[in-house]
């Protein structure tokens, strides 16, 4: 089992930021936060690195519903989106697969919910 979906665009990095948050929207899908590891990569290393955004999308109602049935479950949301220059004016576009990711849990309530996230993430990757 992989732990993610997949789907390359073609739209640059730049065109795929907008249109990824326009997307993940239409799934229910906020953004709470955003880190530019190639920025923080040359900010902290020095180094160049390609263009590579992670996205921390969250689902409220989802969100609150995990928490409250697992209390740690924090460490493992929101679910993040990445979306990385691949060249060419394509983009890659990928999203954690929640019931790969949650394997390591024990708790038959989380499964529901883990299943309505992973549907809407591989809609949303679908989709693109």
């Amino acid at each position: 089992m992989s732990y993610y979906f997949s789907k390359t665009i073609n739209k640059t990095y730049e065109q795929a930021q907008s249109y990824v948050e326009e997307k993940l929207k239409t799934h229910g899908f906020g953004i709470v936060t955003e880190l530019e590891m190639h920025k923080k990569f040359k900010e902290k290393l020095d180094v160049d690195f390609r263009p590579y955004k992670i996205l921390g999308a969250c689902s409220p109602k989802h969100a609150y519903e995990a928490v409250s049935a697992e209390e740690h479950i924090g460490l493992m949301l929101p679910c993040n989106v990445v979306i990385q220059d691949k060249g060419n004016d394509q983009s890659e576009i990928s999203a954690i697969d929640p019931i790969a990711s949650m394997q390591a849990i024990h708790n038959a309530s989380l499964e529901k919910t883990a299943a309505e996230i992973r549907r809407r993430l591989k809609e949303f990757i679908d989709s693109l």
